[in-house]
């Protein structure tokens, strides 16, 4: 845990009592600070308790001593409207901050008097691979023998990490909304992966979550790096911004176009292009766990993020080798004869979910749950792969009207159903190497707790059936 001083000996608030709550009340009490909070839920709110806040209802608070509220990341700030405590916070002139902000704040600063903490951040955000690219940085930076603390949005809560060391380097997946509540966050490394409409009902509007994105690589220290990938639109304008603007080093990253300057990957293989001339890193397919396009995305990204901190090419690209991959993110969960199951629960959108149909070419495709907008029109150009869908959740009926004429479906209504159903036809199939894949496009709150709950459901349920023989670790 790292204690968080910057509001020593005064009271700070905390809303939402989740991860990122609990974690700021433990460094608050640690640094000296004095946090009362409050949570919705009962539950949390005894968490919240045990953790030494005190609890208290919000409209309760003593707000004329507050220094800073420090908000979950869940909670409306802005859109579609900012929730109640925001704006208390404000017409009260409190500060409305997150936990990054408190971990930015301790390890740029330290408490006064002290020498400052410099320990290095790569700071990774974009919609779709950012915790692969963040668990892949961290990887390579352990692999290295750096002391890669990893967390964010991903794993650990920031405050959750271990204090700096002299090995340390702290490797951030940043989320939209952890980024509003952070406008303290320097990182020495900032990363970009791409940009496709998401979160837009707590944003506004594209433009307004582009710019968010945006932010944070502009908050990037002036002596340190950019790296963005730049096969989109918006990702490539904000490249264009920043290249020109005179701070920190940019370096633009693609997958299928030679750039003069950057990394890029072009038929399988990786190319540093960073020095006078595009050397060849690595093949692609010598790194199994990061199959596709989408995955070569990341590699790039990764391996761009880390050449500040390790100049041997051939070290970064036995890290990436070796990279184990993440559960919920195109995770081979086990075979039975012919047929493989993939666990690509993470895929919340149709964007995600594209990336894992492009892998495959034939699909027997477990899809829906809480539909995003959009739906998954944009995914017609893969329904030639998917030889049957099996539908679930409240998308279900949405997702068979786009399907309807393009490609078979069955209302599966459950994920035990799909399961067993995509298998039975998947066997009987004359594919020779069909693929049962869980890629919902959807959000998973309809029948789930979030997309763990509904991966790890998943797994499970290819493990109880017959003759299973799980994937390799």
């Amino acid at each position: 845990m790292i204690p968080s001083r910057a509001f020593e000996g005064r009271t700070v608030a905390v809303f939402g009592l989740a991860r990122t709550g609990l974690g700021a009340i433990h460094a608050l009490t640690a640094g000296g600070t004095s946090a009362i909070a409050w949570d919705d839920n009962s539950m949390a709110r005894d968490l919240g308790s045990q953790a030494g806040a005190e609890i208290m209802p919000w409209r309760e608070w003593p707000w004329e001593s507050i220094a800073a509220l420090v908000l979950s990341p869940g909670v409306p700030l802005t859109h579609p409207k900012p929730h109640e405590v925001v704006a208390h916070a404000r017409a009260a002139n409190v500060p409305v901050i997150g936990d990054v902000e408190l971990f930015a704040r301790e390890i740029r600063s330290g408490a006064a008097g002290e020498e400052k903490n410099r320990a290095p951040i790569i700071a990774i955000t974009g919609t779709n691979g950012k915790s692969t690219t963040t668990a892949l940085i961290g990887h390579i930076l352990s692999s290295c023998g750096h002391d890669a603390q990893v967390g964010g949005n991903i794993g650990k809560s920031v405050l959750e990490l271990a204090p700096p060391t002299p090995k340390s380097i702290y490797v951030l997946e940043m989320s939209s909304f952890q980024i509003d509540l952070a406008p303290g966050l320097k990182p020495d490394v900032g990363v970009l992966s791409n940009l496709t409409p998401d979160h837009i009902d707590r944003h506004g509007s594209m433009d307004n979550y582009a710019a968010i994105k945006a932010r944070l690589m502009r908050q990037t220290a002036r002596d340190g790096q950019i790296v963005i990938g730049v096969d989109d639109s918006f990702t490539a304008a904000i490249f264009t911004g920043l290249a020109a603007s005179g701070g920190a080093t940019a370096w633009p990253v693609s997958v299928g176009k030679v750039l003069g300057r950057g990394v890029f990957v072009v038929d399988g293989v990786l190319y540093d292009a960073e020095g006078a001339r595009a050397v060849p890193v690595m093949e692609m397919k010598d790194a199994p766990r990061l199959p596709g396009a989408h995955n070569w995305q990341n590699a790039a990204l990764a391996y761009a993020a880390v050449k500040p901190f390790i100049k041997d090419m051939r070290a970064i690209a036995a890290a990436i080798s070796s990279f184990p991959g993440l559960a919920h993110r195109m995770e081979d969960v086990g075979r039975i004869g012919k047929v493989q199951f993939i666990n690509d629960s993470k895929a919340t959108n149709a964007d995600a979910t594209a990336r894992a149909l492009a892998v495959y070419p034939d699909i027997f495709w477990i899809a829906g749950g809480k539909p995003k907008d959009g739906g998954i029109e944009s995914l017609t150009a893969f329904f030639p792969r998917v030889r049957k869908a099996y539908l679930i959740g409240e998308a279900a009926h949405g997702f068979a009207r786009t399907l309807d004429g393009k490609a078979l479906y069955e209302m599966s209504q459950t994920l035990e159903v799909a399961t067993d159903h995509a298998n039975a036809d998947a066997q009987g199939s004359a594919a020779v190497a069909p693929v049962v894949l869980l890629s919902p496009a959807c959000a998973s709150y309809d029948q789930f707790k979030d997309f763990e709950q509904r991966g790890d459901t998943f797994r499970t349920l290819v493990a109880r059936l017959p003759h299973n023989v799980r994937a390799a670790s």
